[in-house]
């Protein structure tokens, strides 16, 4: 077995705080799916749960495996780390569309006496429709993305707990805004039009090339914090440091390339689905 694997998991301890709020969001998150599936029959799919529950898992992987004991030793594998939540599990989530089914989870009375006066008020939708605009989570993606990598912020992620855990919060939240106009909440009322998104995807790869050819071809160490962490796989943190570079390029590229491919082959397809807002319609709790 290699030693970084055999390091990982020696050092390894069950992160118990991360590990035991992933469990709660997921037991309250089947409560509310069992609830909306017994209220609705058949409105709401299985497969929808499994992806809500396979994004919760790759966060656990992310930031609560034996991977996470690796991130202070090799740049690959923190790279791993927030591509896993910004690119995987954030898009798995919100296809298992978490706000009618947390909607769900909370007793009656909460939801329709706190809850929905709450959603339906004036400033709870203005700041919702500022919060979910394309250009607005296009900015904060970018944002996080580009903002954690400045070597002064990357070594303070990686020497205090602390902000290591704000670090990998907020590319999760920065990874949920970014896909909110690519999958919107089911059911929802897209304002956006939708050939716009693909658009979207591009300008995406842009920051994310940039950051990652630096990082490929600069040719010195950029995170100087690696330069005396034990040696994995025989490679320098220089190569360690290229190969995250283009670990990241090569991912995001099609992380965001084959969603728009889906989505070009599906407006072309249907024409007449780009007629303007498309509205689903909406299931309360009785």
């Amino acid at each position: 077995m290699p030693f970084a694997i055999q390091f990982g998991l020696k050092s390894w301890s069950l992160p118990v705080p991360s590990t035991v709020a992933l469990v709660l969001v997921a037991v309250l998150y089947l409560h509310g799916w069992f609830r909306f599936r017994s209220a609705s029959p058949g409105v709401i799919q299985l497969w929808r749960a499994a992806a809500f529950l396979c994004g919760l898992f790759l966060v656990w992987i992310a930031v609560g495996s034996p991977l996470a004991e690796l991130d202070e030793e090799l740049l690959s594998v923190h790279m791993v780390q927030h591509l896993l939540l910004m690119t995987l599990a954030s898009p798995l989530i919100l296809l298992g569309a978490p706000a009618m089914v947390f909607l769900h989870a909370f007793p009656l009375f909460f939801i329709h006496r706190v809850l929905v006066p709450f959603l339906r008020s004036p400033g709870a939708q203005r700041f919702g429709r500022v919060i979910t605009a394309p250009l607005f989570c296009w900015l904060v993606a970018t944002a996080v993305l580009m903002g954690w990598h400045f070597p002064a912020v990357y070594k303070l992620g990686l020497e205090s707990h602390s902000w290591h855990v704000i670090e990998h919060g907020s590319f999760l939240v920065a990874g949920l805004l970014f896909w909110w106009p690519v999958i919107p909440p089911w059911p929802s009322i897209v304002s956006h039009a939708r050939w716009s998104v693909v658009l979207y995807l591009f300008l995406a790869t842009l920051p994310c090339d940039a950051l990652s050819a630096f990082l490929t071809f600069c040719g010195r160490v950029v995170y100087t914090s690696y330069v005396d962490t034990p040696r994995h796989f025989s490679i320098s943190p220089l190569q360690d440091q290229e190969f995250a570079g283009a670990l990241m390029w090569i991912w995001v590229t099609f992380a965001y390339l084959i969603p728009a491919v889906f989505l070009t082959a599906s407006l072309l397809s249907s024409p007449r689905a780009e007629s303007g807002a498309c509205i689903q319609g909406q299931t309360w709790p009785e």
